[in-house]
């Protein structure tokens, strides 16, 4: 699915947030794609890259699916509100990054998921600063 087909927005531009903050936005799917959508998954998470074991967890999940009671339309826009933790901060580290987003997973009724993130930060933590190697 291209950019043109799936929408995920964070409604603050900056995308830094401070722990215990609500945290709001809103995704859609566009056109006839969004009615073909049998389930989707919305998470906000955190993970670490670098050097070591990679972690990960999940903050906030929901999952909203099609049926014949309730059709999934994703052609509107579908708010969503988190209030966030006090921790772990994000980081950017020489050895490791803390790293948070918002993904939504789209499940076509055919075709492969479809996944979008929006990265954010939790907290103002600065960067390590850079060494210079002699």
């Amino acid at each position: 699915m291209n950019s043109d087909n799936k929408l995920l927005k964070l409604e603050r531009s900056s995308g830094v947030y401070e722990p215990g903050e609500r945290m709001s936005g809103y995704f859609l799917a566009e056109g006839s794609q969004g009615q073909s959508i049998r389930a989707a998954e919305l998470s906000v998470l955190w993970y670490t890259s670098g050097q070591g074991e990679e972690d990960f967890e999940i903050h906030h999940f929901e999952r909203l699916v099609d049926d014949p009671g309730r059709p999934l339309d994703l052609r509107t826009p579908r708010r969503f509100a988190v209030v966030l933790p006090p921790s772990p901060l994000s980081y950017e580290g020489r050895i490791v990054k803390v790293c948070w987003c918002v993904r939504l997973r789209l499940f076509p009724r055919q075709g492969p998921e479809m996944v979008e993130e929006a990265a954010f930060r939790l907290g103002d933590v600065p960067a390590a600063p850079m060494t210079v190697e002699e």
